[in-house]
């Protein structure tokens, strides 16, 4: 078990410290003083970019609003007096500076601090509870701690998601998405393999399965025993809750396991991380995928899993490609290397809210994006 972090810091001329909390693994500030309503927005931006901890003693609602004027400050454009920046002048440039200004802003943001007690109470004044939210994801608290605002909004959101669900409608259900387990918001992917004709009701496995989603709907499809896997302890306890809660635990196993489990299937379904780039957080694993890791290990695993004549199911945006990440003849490359052959790749546009906002950074990319099931087997020779 890693030693928990901490945050120091001085008030009223005693130093003082707390449990630091951040599931992106940064760092506590170094330096960090204490913050009121008194605070200006412009002084506060100032402070925060020169990486200076605001920790709050003020109302609660005044630090959400003082934390959107700083967003405020962070997303506007330069002043007149400087040196417009440079427009992009490739996909993956642009991809670069719209990742290299989400981490600036990311970083700035997460500089004004909030304190919890020790049961995970905020101490100031118009603070909701957010000790149910608090506790699903730090566990039980211990001691008092500090988290910064920006995150903290993340758990609260994570909450209410995992409350309410996402309504599937491939599935006809709802599935309740963890803090850190990706969202299956995007509904294209879900209803590819709800539309794919199936090779066998016998047996499937479900490579990352995440929430559970298509380990779901392929028992609902009738296939009879499905076995899921993923690393991520929270995927895992994410997964089981949904199959427990849509009463499918006796058609769905959920296992820890480095891709494959053992054995062979005639249906071997993944829906691996579409961006071969380096996540910068937890929930960005679901996103991003390192040097095409995941992507190649499905891939290259995918013949010694598959029964004869079976078919692994590749689903996986264009979006890559789009965006001069990776070509589509290094994926058909990538497949031909590994022993397969395409039987067919199903294909469906999006149509979330980015596909139609001119004003994203990477519109052309989004606009332009399908998402495929690539049916695959194993090339006889």
């Amino acid at each position: 078990m890693t030693e928990q972090a901490t945050i120091n810091w001085t008030e009223a001329d005693t130093c003082r410290s707390a449990v630091w909390h951040s599931e992106n693994k940064t760092r506590p500030p170094k330096q960090v003083i204490i913050a009121d309503d008194t605070l200006s927005a412009d002084v506060a931006y100032r402070l925060a970019c020169e990486g200076t901890g605001l920790l709050w003693r003020g109302d609660f609602q005044n630090a959400r609003q003082l934390l959107q004027a700083l967003a405020r400050r962070v997303d506007r454009p330069p002043h007149k007096s400087k040196k417009p920046a440079r427009p992009a002048t490739t996909p993956s440039e642009a991809f670069n500076l719209h990742r290299q200004a989400q981490s600036l802003r990311a970083r700035v943001l997460s500089m004004l601090l909030i304190p919890l007690d020790a049961d995970y109470t905020i101490p100031l004044r118009r603070a909701p509870d957010v000790r149910a939210a608090c506790t699903e994801v730090y566990g039980i608290a211990t001691a008092p701690s500090v988290v910064s605002l920006r995150e903290l909004q993340g758990l609260i959101g994570a909450h209410e998601w995992r409350k309410k669900g996402v309504d599937i409608p491939a599935l006809g259900e709802r599935i309740h998405p963890h803090y850190g387990v990706f969202s299956p918001v995007r509904g294209e992917y879900v209803a590819l393999v709800a539309q794919a004709p199936l090779p066998s009701a016998a047996l499937a496995f479900d490579i990352g399965t995440g929430t559970g989603v298509l380990a779901a709907l392929l028992a609902r499809r009738g296939v009879a025993h499905v076995i899921a896997t993923d690393q991520d302890p929270r995927a895992l306890a994410c997964a089981r809750e949904n199959i427990d809660r849509l009463g499918l635990n006796t058609q769905v196993e959920i296992i820890q396991a480095d891709l494959f489990p053992a054995g062979r299937a005639p249906l071997i379904v993944c829906n691996p991380p579409w961006i071969p780039a380096r996540p910068n957080t937890a929930i960005e694993h679901a996103i991003y995928d390192p040097d095409s890791r995941m992507l190649h290990g499905f891939l290259d695993g995918l013949a010694a899993h598959l029964e004869p004549h079976g078919e692994g199911w590749l689903i996986l945006s264009d979006i890559a490609e789009h965006l001069g990440l990776r070509s589509r003849e290094t994926l058909l490359n990538m497949i031909a290397t590994a022993g397969l052959t395409v039987l067919e790749h199903m294909d469906m546009k999006p149509h979330h809210p980015k596909t139609t906002d001119r004003t994203d950074p990477l519109h052309s990319a989004r606009a332009a994006e399908i998402t495929s099931l690539w049916r695959l087997t194993v090339r006889q020779i």
